[in-house]
C-alpha cells in the first residue's frame, strides 16, 4: 500500500520554514503499514495543487495533504479541492461551532468573517474535527484513491492524524505490517562500520534490508523487513538485530526510538546518583542544550559555564594564566585546567571541557580551523583528546559534541 505526501506553501519553497510534517507523517504511516511512496512541496497556485493531486491519483493509494487552510487569501487548498472534486462548499455547523468556541475561550474575542469562513468544507467531504485549530481537515475520495487535507500547523496536524486519519485508514485497508530496528553507533565511520559486519550482512535473509543512516560522528544501522506475520517479522528482525549489537557492542550505544548517547549517560549518572558540570568554549553550549533536551537532567547536571572569552577562563573558570600563555587557550592543559576546575566549582564527579577553533577564522591561535581539545575530569582523575574537524564552524560544532559524549560515555563506562 502506497502513499503520498503533498506539503502547500511558498514559505517552504523559500526556506522561510523547515518542513517537518513530512517527516513526521511518513514514520506514523510506516507504522501502520503504509509505505510512502513520494513526498512533494508545491506552491499556493491552483493549478499546481490541480496538476499535483491526479499525478498522485495515478501513482498511490492515500494522498495526504498539509498546508493552505488558513484564513486568508493565499490558503485555495480547500477551493480546489472543491474544483478537483467537481464539488462546492456548504457551511458546517460543527466547524462554525468550533471556531466559535476557540475564540471565545481562548483567544477572548469575536472571530472576524475570515476566520468563521473557515467554517465552509466541501459538499462531499466527510470532515475532520480540529479540536486545536479553527481549520478542519476533509477527507475525500476519487477513484479509489483517499485524499486527505490537513492544516499545516504541526500539532493541529498530529492531532488530526492520530485521532481521525488513522483510524480511518486502519478501518478501510488490510495493511501489512513493516517492522525497523535501528542500532545507534557513535565514533566509527560508514566504511568502516561496513568493513566489520561485512560477512553478516552477506549472509542477510533476503527478507531483511540494512541500511546505513550516517550523520557527523555517529551511524545508525537499521534492519527492516515487510509482511503479513507482525510476530514473525519482529522475532527475525531481532534476531539479526542481536548478533549485529554483538559484533559492534564497543561503538553500540542503544536503539532509536528507546534510547540515545544522551539517554545513555543520563541512566548511568541516575543510576550511579553521580554528577555532571560542563565548560564549554567553541561548542558554546550545544552539549548542555542537549543534555537539557532530556527530561530529568536536573537530578545528575550541576551546572554549565560557557567561558567564550579567553581571559573569562581565567577569571571566572580560575584556570591559570600563565598556562594559556605557555601552551595557548586551544590546547591539551588548556582543556583539562577547565575541566578540573569547572568539576570543583560545581562540586561534580564528571566534568566536560571544549576549547577550539570552530571558524570561520584561526582568531590569534598558531592551529588550523577546526581543530578541538576536549577533556573529562572523573573520579579517576582527567584526559583530554585532540581533535581537527574540518573547516565548516557548524560541522565543527557538532562534530565536537558528539565526540564530548562519545568521550563522556566511555569514562562513565570505566568508572
Amino acid at each position: 500500500m502506497l502513499a503520498e505526501i503533498i506539503t502547500i506553501g511558498d514559505e517552504i519553497l523559500i526556506g522561510q520554514i523547515v518542513d517537518t510534517n513530512s517527516a513526521y507523517i511518513s514514520k506514523q504511516l510506516n507504522k501502520i503499514g503504509i509505505q510512502v511512496y513520494q513526498i512533494t512541496s508545491i506552491q499556493d497556485d491552483k493549478q499546481h495543487i490541480l496538476n499535483t493531486l491526479e499525478d498522485a491519483k495515478n501513482r498511490v493509494d492515500i494522498v495526504l495533504v498539509t498546508g493552505g487552510l488558513g484564513p486568508t487569501k493565499d490558503d485555495i487548498t480547500k477551493e480546489t479541492f472543491c474544483e478537483y472534486f467537481q464539488d462546492t462548499l456548504i457551511e458546517n455547523p460543527e466547524v462554525l461551532q468550533n471556531i466559535k468556541h476557540i475564540f471565545s475561550k481562548y483567544i477572548k474575542k469575536e472571530p472576524l468573517a475570515a476566520n468563521l469562513k473557515q467554517a465552509l468544507v466541501p459538499s462531499k467531504a466527510d470532515v475532520l474535527q480540529n479540536l486545536n485549530g479553527t481549520a478542519p481537515g476533509i477527507w475525500m475520495e476519487k477513484e479509489n484513491t483517499v485524499f486527505v487535507s490537513m492544516p499545516g500547523v504541526p500539532y493541529e496536524m498530529k492531532h488530526l492524524l492520530t485521532e481521525e486519519v488513522f483510524p480511518r485508514i486502519i478501518k478501510k485497508y488490510n495493511r501489512p505490517h513493516i517492522y525497523h530496528k535501528t542500532l545507534l553507533t557513535y565514533g566509527l565511520g560508514e566504511s568502516a562500520v561496513a568493513e566489520r559486519i561485512e560477512d553478516w550482512e552477506n549472509n542477510l535473509p533476503e527478507s531483511i534490508k540494512l541500511a546505513y543512516l550516517p550523520s557527523l560522528g555517529r551511524v545508525r544501522l537499521r534492519l527492516s523487513s515487510k509482511g503479513a506475520d507482525k510476530n514473525k517479522l519482529q522475532e527475525a528482525v531481532d534476531a539479526q538485530m542481536e548478533t549485529l549489537s554483538s559484533m559492534l557492542d564497543d561503538i553500540a550505544v542503544g536503539y532509536e526510538d528507546e534510547t540515545s548517547i544522551v539517554e545513555r549517560v543520563a541512566s548511568l549518572l541516575t543510576q550511579k546518583k553521580q554528577s555532571l558540570s560542563l565548560a564549554e568554549s567553541c561548542t558554546g553550549g550545544s552539549i548542555v542544550k542537549e543534555i537539557t533536551a532530556v527530561a530529568g537532567a536536573s537530578s545528575y547536571l550541576k551546572g554549565s559555564l560557557v567561558p567564550y572569552d579567553t581571559y573569562k577562563k581565567v577569571s571566572v573558570l580560575g584556570v591559570d594564566e600563565d598556562l594559556i600563555k605557555k601552551h595557548t587557550v586551544v590546547s591539551a592543559p588548556v582543556a583539562e585546567a577547565m575541566a578540573k576546575n569547572v568539576s570543583r566549582l560545581f562540586d561534580t564527579d564528571y566534568a566536560v571541557a571544549t576549547t577550539g577553533i570552530a571558524g570561520p577564522t584561526k582568531g590569534d591561535g598558531e592551529d588550523e580551523v577546526g581543530t578541538v581539545f576536549i577533556a573529562i575530569a572523573s573520579p579517576k582523575g582527567v584526559i583530554s583528546e585532540k581533535f581537527s574537524f574540518g573547516n565548516n564552524r557548524e560541522r565543527v560544532i557538532i562534530k565536537a559534541t558528539n565526540k564530548a559524549f562519545e568521550m563522556l560515555l566511555k569514562e562513565i563506562l570505566k568508572n
